[in-house]
């Protein structure tokens, strides 16, 4: 029997090269009007984070990225009121360290005015300035942690964990090695040790476990698609009796 050729590209990246094949190349095309952008700081914008979701099929809800002012008023105004306004800056990527947040903005005054504060912040430390991003305030729910990270020996692995004081305290997370099925996603929700909490308890109504299975699901994909990605954070992801809400969006690329 005749010896089989393996076609594979190759792409390159700051400081190496990666030796992908032929469908993940395809997977990478697709996707790397978003991808070359982050390739040269190493991570992406949370706007592009968010895209790179929405191309998945994640649900994101609504979101508006604002250059100036006038622009952050007004797209507030078309989300309607409260938002959360967010910095957007190539040299921050945990936004909260530096007061990169305004959260429960109520009006077009205090719209304007967390504008203003971001972009102070940025003038302020030497950081490049490109916007905020806008987005409602989601609702209270159960804040939980999807999140996956590309392991030296097993690969892409994916983890799952209840918000807050779970994590933090309790280290109440699972894990699998992507790719994983529908019924892999559900069995890390499950065996959570604060799964009552999603399931209900003393009168609360039970979390949308498929719905968060599903995001379990498209999340290991990306990680199997697209090898560039090295780590993903969706933190919180605050889950409903219907659907889920994802506050927050960080995407890591390999270096």
């Amino acid at each position: 029997m005749g010896r089989g050729i393996r076609l594979c590209f190759i792409i390159a990246t700051e400081k190496r090269f990666l030796l992908l094949p032929p469908y993940h190349y395809a997977m990478v095309t697709m996707h790397d009007d978003i991808l070359m952008m982050g390739r040269s700081r190493g991570w992406l914008l949370e706007p592009e984070a968010k895209e790179i979701c929405r191309r998945y099929g994640i649900p994101i809800g609504e979101w508006r990225l604002a250059k100036s002012k006038a622009d952050a008023i007004r797209a507030s105004k078309e989300l309607s009121y409260p938002v959360a306004i967010k910095l957007v800056s190539p040299d921050v990527v945990h936004k909260s360290d530096v007061g990169g947040v305004k959260l429960d903005i109520e009006d077009d005054d205090g719209a304007g005015l967390a504008f203003e504060e971001l972009d102070n912040v940025c003038k302020t430390r030497g950081y490049r300035f490109e916007g905020v991003l806008i987005e409602r305030m989601a609702q209270r729910g159960i804040e939980t942690i999807v999140g996956a990270k590309r392991d030296i020996q097993f690969g892409p692995v994916m983890m799952f964990g209840l918000g807050g004081i779970f994590v933090e305290v309790f280290k109440d997370v699972s894990f699998r090695v992507s790719p994983i099925s529908d019924e892999d996603a559900k069995e890390m929700i499950t065996e959570l040790k604060a799964y009552p909490i999603l399931k209900g308890i003393r009168g609360r109504p039970p979390s949308d476990i498929d719905s968060i299975a599903g995001l379990l699901v498209k999340v290991s994909k990306i990680m199997n698609e697209l090898e560039l990605v090295n780590e993903i954070d969706l933190n919180p992801v605050i889950v409903y009796e219907r659907g889920f809400a994802i506050v927050d969006a960080r995407i890591i690329l390999r270096q």
